[in-house]
């Protein structure tokens, strides 16, 4: 049996209003809110954020392969999901992958996971789809598309959703493109991107499944597939494959709080049938771009025994809504500012980085053994590794200890407005996690004005600094979600 072991998502903190956009730009406003990834944030770590929430319960070194799927891939020239690995504390010796350039990037990744272990390649893979895509200002795609990510663990144990069978179909239309050179994505006339595209090969795809897999569409319980900019259309194709309304899992949750998420659309979708399934559902899952993929699983028994994780329920109920539009166009530096009359910072240390990547990446500190203090170093204390114990004073008698994914609360913090910061104050703080071991973090998804001693703080995966075609990544802590 091969099929889904486990599943995962992530969606920002913050939100804004579509009527904001209105406000600055004028036009038409769409109903509800957009997710926003914050400033430090982009779509290798929401992928690795909605990858951490899919591993709850799970060895991430038992895990045999990582594919990371995005439109918004912060390289042209470096494989991201190798990078991945370090702070999702995976073995070296995985198969890694990115799949991108096409809105189905998701569910391709999805379908290449499941090939691989069906033909014993591999036990599991960790399939993490995220994207974070731009509509130019004042255009309708600045309101419909949101930020967000997926993850799903394919393997052959436990598994809460048998996939039955696969089937895809490609096609060539440019509907709905970016190239090398473009900062914002470029559609064409939407009826015809839709009638051409869309409602033409999403039906196909899912026809072709339930043929393959032997059924007819009163076999399945939830059909759960990416929506476009118009929802209208997305019930139309569900009628087209010859499904009813009450089988269509609700895509308006996802559009009216989140947006359209890119290739992590479908897998979400997906997610979101799964939170409400029961064993002997079954679900036809698909995505849609140059074509269609599609799917049939069926919930086994193993659902029940699944870990409480965030998903999508909790990240949606989990936000602060943004009052200030100006802060969406600063975080995606879509207008130019005077820069801060501070010194330069100091180029990225490649060399350093390399050398100092299982702490900075994976988190990882030091535990004495002969007194069982924990230490942790970012490297902004000291030039090299800790070799002596701060209690005992033992020398080089360590044993590695993890802190990402531990407990923690603030011992002391201080908030610097005229620190360089995107958005001001900078707040920085001291932590103290469970179990021993204080270090310094930068705070991030905060408000300033309830940042106290004593509050529970909790790590994440962000961007740090860009440098030369280089993006640092690091830690911080954030008030617990």
């Amino acid at each position: 049996m091969v099929g889904i072991t486990s599943y995962g998502a992530y969606i920002p903190w913050h939100r804004m209003k579509r009527e904001d956009c209105v406000k600055a730009w004028g036009g038409f406003a769409m109903p509800g809110e957009r997710a926003v990834a914050y400033y430090d944030e982009d779509s290798v770590s929401m992928a690795v954020e909605a990858a951490i929430d899919c591993l709850t319960g799970v060895d991430p070194k038992k895990v045999d392969g990582l594919f990371f799927a995005t439109t918004t891939s912060p390289y042209k020239e470096k494989q991201n999901s190798a990078f991945m690995a370090f702070p999702l504390d995976m073995r070296q010796d995985i198969r890694t992958a990115d799949i991108g350039t096409s809105l189905r990037a998701g569910t391709t990744a999805m379908a290449l996971a499941y090939d691989t272990v069906r033909a014993g390649s591999a036990d599991s893979v960790l399939v993490a789809a995220a994207d974070m895509r731009l509509g130019a200002p004042a255009g309708m795609t600045e309101q419909q598309f949101g930020d967000g990510a997926a993850a799903l663990l394919i393997g052959k144990e436990n598994v809460i959703a048998e996939i039955l069978g696969s089937y895809t179909v490609s096609d060539e239309l440019a509907g709905t493109w970016r190239s090398d050179e473009d900062k914002f994505v470029r559609s064409g006339e939407d009826r015809f991107v839709l009638d051409e595209g869309y409602s033409k090969f999403l039906p196909m795809a899912m026809q072709g499944v339930l043929k393959k897999c032997g059924l007819t569409p009163k076999d399945i319980t939830k059909v759960a597939f990416d929506a476009p900019g118009d929802p209208r259309r997305h019930a139309r194709a569900g009628q087209q494959a010859g499904f009813e309304a009450a089988q269509l899992q609700d895509p308006f949750g996802l559009f009216l709080n989140v947006g359209i998420a890119g290739c992590a659309m479908a897998p979400m979708m997906l997610i979101c049938a799964l939170e409400e399934a029961k064993p002997g559902d079954k679900i036809l899952a698909a995505g849609s771009g140059n074509g269609a993929d599609a799917f049939v699983l069926q919930v086994t028994d193993a659902i029940k025994k699944l870990p409480p994780r965030r998903g999508i329920k909790t990240n949606i109920a989990s936000k602060t809504v943004m009052t200030n539009y100006n802060d969406y166009l600063k975080w995606r530096e879509l207008v130019p500012q005077e820069a801060a009359r501070r010194p330069d910072k100091q180029h990225i240390r490649m060399s350093a980085n390399w050398r100092e990547r299982k702490q900075l990446l994976g988190l990882w500190g030091v535990k004495c053994k002969k007194c069982g203090t924990v230490q942790y170093d970012n490297g902004a204390a000291t030039t090299g590794p800790i070799r002596v114990c701060a209690e005992c004073q033992a020398l080089d008698d360590f044993e590695d200890y993890k802190f990402a994914g531990r407990k923690a609360k603030v011992f002391s913090y201080t908030q610097d407005n005229l620190a360089a910061v995107v958005d001001p104050p900078a707040s920085v703080v001291l932590i103290e996690f469970e179990g021993g071991g204080r270090a310094f973090f930068d705070l991030t998804d905060r408000d300033p004005a309830k940042v106290e001693v004593g509050m529970p703080v909790e790590m994440t995966f962000r961007k740090l600094q860009y440098d030369r075609g280089l993006t640092n990544y690091f830690w911080k802590a954030r008030p617990v979600r």
